[in-house]
């Protein structure tokens, strides 16, 4: 099942820089140790820099969709302790099942403090102006720090049509211009959708899947990487603990990971190779998955960041080769 599927399912069930290049990348990225609210002299996250826009943001970025379906108190629970752990990039979408309603009041005695993205899948300007008021409303907030058209999947359904009169591209600026977000962007899983809408537009950030085996087995990631960097749009990576494609539909790990679409790395050496992959990119941040154990997976294992070795690449791309990536690059 893609994610696209899933995600409306879920809705209505309730190769590397070299090692000379990734250190100029990240002295220019300026990483800085610190957080939100961290204890005594326990690690909290490092920040990067969002593009130019002063902003730092911690290198987990906090999945909201793991907020989905649990009770209140526990997503409140959920959130301290992320904000406590350093995590200051929290990012939503109304297709999250009730995920906006859990995190507006959850976010509330940290909302200062935090940088708030939330998206939307609507295409035309009438429906994203709604969508954008409803979560406004739902995250009990009065702006957004990024506002991202939700999932480019295609040039001609999905970038042409935003672009076009009366498309969401006019919502977007509007609700900029009125002090309603502050930085747009978008989420795409096709080379050529996130290619054409950075030809486009001035997008501040792109999210996009950068994810070992995508890359290294998949030959999918470099291209928009390269745009980007040529455009000096921030990256915001996604898909960063994800293994392959399920296996099978009875897999035993399916319902462990209910929220997930695909196979998520989850052994510890393998997450822990995979995520430094890629934080080794030139990303700001790589959102964690939809389930709670994998956001604690990845903040535990990016406090202790270091960037991926040669040798590490090497077996990465030794493990990429036995599997099925969620994505390949046409024509490979």
């Amino acid at each position: 099942m893609r994610r696209r599927e899933f995600l409306k399912t879920l809705t209505a069930s309730g190769a590397a820089f070299t090692m000379s290049k990734l250190s100029k990348v990240i002295g220019r990225q300026n990483i800085l140790a610190g957080g939100s609210g961290g204890k005594g002299n326990a690690p909290v996250l490092r920040r990067r820099p969002y593009g130019k826009s002063g902003a730092k943001l911690s290198v987990i970025g906090f999945g909201g969709l793991c907020l989905s379906g649990v009770e209140q108190p526990h997503a409140d629970k959920v959130v301290a302790r992320a904000v406590e752990k350093g995590v200051n990039y929290f990012d939503v979408a109304p297709t999250y099942g009730d995920a906006e309603l859990k995190l507006g009041p959850a976010l509330q005695p940290y909302r200062k403090k935090i940088f708030l993205a939330c998206k939307t899948i609507q295409r035309k300007a009438k429906q994203a102006r709604a969508e954008l008021k409803s979560s406004l409303k739902r995250l009990r907030t009065d702006h957004l720090d990024l506002y991202q058209l939700h999932g480019l999947t295609d040039v001609e359904k999905d970038v042409d049509a935003v672009f076009a009169k009366d498309g969401a591209m006019e919502a977007f600026k509007e609700a900029r211009k009125a002090g309603l977000v502050r930085h747009l962007g978008f989420s795409a899983h096709c080379e050529e959708a996130a290619v054409a809408a950075m030809d486009r537009y001035d997008f501040d950030s792109v999210m996009f899947p950068i994810n070992f085996a995508c890359w290294l087995a998949g030959n999918f990631g470099r291209r928009v990487i390269e745009k980007a960097k040529a455009k000096n749009v921030a990256v915001l990576a996604i898909k960063a603990l994800a293994r392959q494609q399920w296996p099978s539909k009875r897999h035993p790990d399916r319902r462990k990971f209910a929220k997930c679409w695909y196979q998520p790395t989850s052994d510890r050496r393998e997450a822990e190779l995979a995520l430094r992959f890629t934080l080794s990119q030139p990303v700001t941040a790589a959102i964690s998955p939809g389930e709670e154990a994998l956001l604690w997976l990845a903040v535990d294992i990016a406090k202790d960041f270091k960037p991926i070795t040669p040798d590490e690449q090497q077996q990465l791309k030794a493990l990429a080769a036995k599997l099925n990536p969620i994505f390949t690059r046409k024509g490979t």
